[in-house]
């Protein structure tokens, strides 16, 4: 049977989603695609496992060589008291999360200022790992 590819702004218009979109879901191995020349080809086995919510993959599947991904997501509400130090709080948590080794394992932050309890939301997700660094690093907000 004869694999289809499809490049990012076939997949783009498919789904509905911005090509950047895209191209950072295959930067972060959220969506598994080969490099042809300058631009990436997506396999439609690894498209549908996409659209599926499955994300299963040869890499995925156990083995007796190799540990069996294990991702987790939290959020995390921290009190800021005032919006000078919630600002400070994202700039923090988006340091770590850009100071992070690339082979720490996957790990995506979404960060807001909630105004009225000025207080910062936190949503983590991705390998337990990075995940549980970026918690302890947290941590020290909780105790101020």
């Amino acid at each position: 049977m004869k694999e289809t590819f499809y490049t990012v702004g076939q997949v783009s218009q498919m789904l509905s989603i911005h090509p950047k979109t895209i191209q950072r879901y295959i930067r972060e191995g959220k969506l598994k695609a080969i490099k042809i020349g300058k631009s990436w080809r997506i396999g439609g086995h690894e498209l549908s496992c996409f659209t599926e919510g499955t994300g299963h993959t040869e890499t995925d599947t156990p083995t007796a060589a190799g540990p069996v991904h294990t991702r987790v997501s939290v959020v995390a509400d921290i009190d800021a008291g005032e919006k000078e130090r919630a600002i400070h709080i994202l700039n923090s948590v988006t340091a770590l999360m850009n100071a992070r080794p690339m082979d720490s394992g996957t790990c995506t932050m979404h960060a807001q200022i909630l105004e009225p309890e000025m207080s910062v939301r936190i949503t983590i997700w991705g390998d337990i790992a990075p995940v549980s660094v970026i918690l302890q690093s947290l941590s020290i907000y909780s105790e101020q």
